[in-house]
Parts: structure tokens; C-alpha cells; sequence
């Protein structure tokens, strides 16, 4: 059975940082590239960062200095480091095996 679990979500005052946890199982982890998109109300879903299976990390210009994805090949985990971050970064956050599976997604909120 595939299962793609996100977790590390919540509410974060602006400025602050998050760790969003990907966990997979059911499916070979290792010959996928991982992504983060994320969904904010109102708004079309939007690709935020990638990673291949060489580790090669590729960004939307929004998040670019900001965030981080990462990849565990031995825990079966992507993750997305998120720094700095803005109230337009409050957004339902999902995991994504290309062009494959999807997770449940986790909230984001970024708020004072």
C-alpha cells in the first residue's frame, strides 16, 4: 500500500521556521524525485521545491533562499526546511513522487 505522510505543520509567527516531514512507504523512494507543492484558498495548487534522485534541488523563485528540501534514501523521507516565513507562505503543503503519488498534505499557517 503507498503511503506518502506528511507531518511538521502549524502555526508559525512571521519570521519563523518549520520542518515539514514526508515519510514514505509502499513504493521505491529512491528512484522518484520528490517535490513540496503547496495550495493556499483561493489559489491554484504551486510547485514550491524539488529534488531528483542525484540531489539536485530546484526552487520557486518565492522560496529561494528561504527554504530547503532534503531527502533521506535510508529513512524513505523528503523535507522541507522553511525559514523566514511570510503570511503568503500559509498554504495546505503537500508531498509529491513524480509524476505518481500525492500525500494528505499538512497546514501551514503563518500568522501573529
Amino acid at each position: 500500500q503507498v503511503q506518502l505522510v506528511e507531518s511538521g505543520g502549524g502555526l508559525v509567527q512571521p519570521g519563523g521556521s518549520l520542518r515539514l516531514s514526508c515519510a514514505v512507504s509502499g513504493f521505491s523512494f529512491t528512484i522518484y524525485t520528490m517535490s513540496w507543492y503547496r495550495q493556499a484558498p483561493g489559489k491554484e495548487r504551486e510547485l514550491v521545491a524539488v529534488i531528483n534522485v542525484g540531489g539536485t534541488k530546484t526552487y520557486a523563485d518565492s522560496v529561494k533562499g528561504r527554504f530547503d528540501i532534503s531527502r533521506d534514501n535510508a529513512k524513505n523521507t523528503v523535507y522541507l526546511q522553511m525559514n523566514s516565513l511570510k503570511p503568503e507562505d500559509t498554504a495546505v503543503y503537500y508531498c509529491h513522487a513524480e509524476w505518481k503519488y500525492w500525500g494528505q498534505g499538512t497546514q501551514v499557517t503563518v500568522s501573529s
